[in-house]
C-alpha cells in the first residue's frame, strides 16, 4: 500500500526523459567511448582502493 504516489512520480520522470530532447555532446561521447581524455577525468576504482587497504587482513 502507498506505492501509488511513488509510481506516479516514476512515470512522470520516465515520460520527461522519453519526450524531452537534450542536446547531445557527441565529442564528449566519442571521448568516453574511445577511452580518451586525461587521467584526471577518470575516477579510480573504489574496489581496488579497498582491496589495497585491507590486504593485510586477508588470511
Amino acid at each position: 500500500m502507498g506505492r501509488g504516489r511513488a509510481k506516479a512520480k516514476q512515470a512522470k520522470v520516465a515520460r520527461e526523459l522519453k519526450y524531452s530532447s537534450h542536446p547531445t555532446d557527441l565529442h564528449a561521447l566519442q571521448n568516453e567511448l574511445s577511452g580518451g581524455g586525461s587521467s584526471a577525468d577518470r575516477r579510480p576504482d573504489d574496489r581496488l582502493e579497498l582491496d589495497d587497504r585491507y590486504d593485510d587482513y586477508r588470511g
